[in-house]
């Protein structure tokens, strides 16, 4: 009876740690980032939605930890991220706070990306299921809370870019791990021109794994949660279905389809000079675009995106990450007089005194593995 007894009371102790545990999720955040289990499942909500939930280093310093207590977890068997709002699953980081840090010396340039990196890689080797629900804004930081992860969900809404090439810097958070192994030339032309996919274009270009409509992602939540045995297979196919239930906009083509083959024709050069010689050469009208597009953005940082996305594609995503950690301490102090302002340089020869490195010059400043 005694036995019966202690195991009661060790149950109902268990079960109010676990309870503090639950209330102690949302609170010890603060408003930023909530966090709750429901069921066997994780659930994380980024939550300013004023900021279109940019993501600071606050949010970094409990997204972190958490996931690697669920990991361990043997009750938590999936884990959910989603956006507050209805704009925004993440519109990226907070990067004025960063670079202004970077000018002033403060830790802060250091810490943020070196945390966030380490977040990504964490999602890119998660032992459990990762399903980002990215309704809305997805850029920057945003992608590398999904990219990296198993499962990725566009919606209607999705709007997908990663437009660090127009602010003076490169597109990180593993960009040069996952850019590079879209099919063809696409993730280079989308890190240089900073193009953006919306809506079944995200799924398309291979950026998520799965389609499904906006107004159908709280019904997918609670079956998600709901699961008895959230395995990856299982998770998977449930996604599946919800995606075969999505008629919106599946006739429609991938809005690139006609430009792939010019895209990997005149991408496949060996320098962004090249590159750009290609575009003026092809006359399309579209190829004129992109040349127009390229002439706004930083000639240093188009050169750098270059060399990642090249180095990266033979690269780990760990590996990538330290590349990246790297070149985001050289931005901190290179071609950026003015960091997160409009940018432009004039491709035919008189360059706009936005960037202190105004021609394609001065890579080697910017290495890559820090030689």
């Amino acid at each position: 009876m005694s036995v019966t007894i202690l195991k009661c009371s060790r149950l109902r102790s268990v079960f109010r740690l676990r309870t503090l545990q639950h209330h102690l999720m949302s609170s010890q955040a603060g408003s930023e980032v909530l966090f709750e289990r429901v069921g066997s499942a994780g659930v994380i909500t980024l939550n300013r939605s004023k900021a279109l939930n940019a993501l600071n280093l606050s949010m970094i310093r409990h997204l972190y930890p958490q996931l690697k207590n669920w990991e361990k977890d043997s009750e938590t068997d999936l884990v959910v991220i989603k956006g507050a709002g209805e704009k925004a699953f993440c519109a990226g980081g907070d990067i004025r706070a960063v670079t202004e840090a970077g000018k002033s010396g403060d830790s802060l340039a250091q810490d943020f990306f070196r945390e966030e990196y380490i977040l990504n890689n964490t999602i890119g080797t998660y032992q459990k299921p990762y399903v980002a629900l990215i309704d809305g804004i997805t850029m920057g930081g945003g992608v590398g809370l999904s990219v990296h992860g198993r499962f990725r969900v566009a919606t209607e809404k999705t709007l997908f870019a990663m437009p660090e090439t127009a602010i003076g810097l490169f597109p990180d958070v593993g960009g040069g791990y996952f850019l590079p192994r879209l099919q063809g030339k696409l993730g280079l032309f989308l890190a240089l021109t900073g193009f953006r996919l919306k809506g079944r274009d995200v799924q398309r270009a291979g950026v998520a794994t799965h389609f499904v409509e906006s107004q159908k992602l709280a019904a997918l939540e609670k079956d998600l949660v709901n699961l008895k045995s959230p395995t990856f297979d299982a998770v998977g196919s449930m996604l599946d279905t919800y995606q075969k239930q999505s008629s919106l906009d599946r006739d429609k083509p991938f809005s690139l389809t006609q430009h792939l083959d010019a895209i990997n024709r005149l991408f496949e050069a060996s320098s962004v000079e090249g590159i750009l010689e290609n575009l003026r050469r092809d006359g399309s009208a579209f190829a004129q675009k992109q040349a127009e597009t390229l002439c706004k953005m930083s000639p240093t940082s188009l050169k750098i995106t270059f060399r990642q996305l090249q180095t990266g594609a033979a690269l780990s995503l760990q590996e990538v990450l330290v590349m990246e950690y790297r070149l985001s301490q050289a931005c901190m102090v290179g071609d950026r007089t003015r960091p997160c302002h409009h940018a432009g340089h004039n491709c035919s020869g008189s360059s706009v005194p936005l960037f202190k490195f105004s021609t394609y010059r001065h890579t080697h400043l910017f290495s890559c593995h820090g030689d």
